[in-house]
């Protein structure tokens, strides 16, 4: 095995499509991140989860943020909190809560912990609308956990300067700041090997991460930007980060260190 780097960052995001957390350490269970994407707004009439995949029916969601009331265990996902643009905040333990946010989303929706059976969303992509299956028992899209190297944000902020590169457009759950100083997309090469993370967490690379619509939203602090997508796709076909499936599972934190099988 190879050290290659650590972990620099943990983000978790309670509600899907919302803003999360930052996190000093967190368990890693057999679905990713404990706590992450736990709940999700559904839309009742179409009984598909609510997505900013589809920035057409939801602009706005990326102005909400989420995090938990206290630390979620493995016995139990405890309440959240859910913070509006206008800066009011609800929790998940108002009997109200569903009603607020369907006038907020001028839609009628419900906050769920409960995943449908065949849960869906629909997604842009191209200019078409689509479904998109998600794993069977969670409000993922595709993989459980998301990583993404300082290697490649430095690569993009090179071939797009104008552009921000932040990673709050990409969503990961971890961020690996390599040892190397090298700007490239070196999770290319990365499939199918297994990572080490701190004492105990072993994941395997499954897949590279296809981005969207997305990456180039408005978010707080970050301007609306279609270059921002276009780059990606012109310089590594349309793929940044990587999704991977849990090995072994155990607690990892900040600057723990990250191996990587040879």
């Amino acid at each position: 095995m190879k050290k290659i780097g650590k972990v620099s960052s943990l983000l978790r995001y309670p509600v899907k499509s919302m803003q999360g957390e930052n996190l000093k350490q967190t368990i890693i269970t057999e679905k990713g991140l404990l706590g992450d994407r736990s709940y999700a707004l559904i839309d009742i009439k179409s009984k598909k989860i609510i997505s900013a995949k589809n920035p057409r029916k939801w602009p706005n969601i990326f102005k909400y943020s989420s995090s938990f009331l206290e630390e979620p265990t493995l016995n139990k996902i405890p309440n959240i909190e859910i913070k509006l643009p206008d800066k009011s905040v609800l929790s998940s333990s108002q009997n109200n809560i569903n009603e607020i946010l369907s006038k907020n989303f001028n839609s009628d929706i419900r906050l769920s912990s409960n995943v449908p059976n065949d849960a869906k969303l629909e997604g842009l992509f191209d200019d078409s609308i689509l479904d998109v299956i998600m794993p069977k028992g969670t409000f993922f899209d595709i993989g459980i956990i998301h990583l993404l190297t300082t290697s490649t944000i430095s690569k993009l902020e090179e071939l797009y300067k104008e552009g921000d590169f932040n990673i709050n457009r990409f969503r990961p759950n971890i961020i690996i700041q390599l040892d190397s100083k090298e700007k490239d997309f070196v999770e290319n090469n990365w499939i199918g090997k297994k990572i080490y993370i701190g004492e105990e967490v072993i994941l395997k690379i499954k897949q590279s991460t296809s981005r969207c619509v997305m990456t180039t939203l408005e978010q707080e602090n970050l301007p609306k930007d279609i270059n921002i997508l276009k780059t990606i796709k012109k310089s590594n076909d349309g793929k940044v980060g990587i999704y991977a499936d849990v090995i072994k599972t155990g607690i990892i934190k900040i600057d723990d260190s990250i191996l990587i099988e040879e």
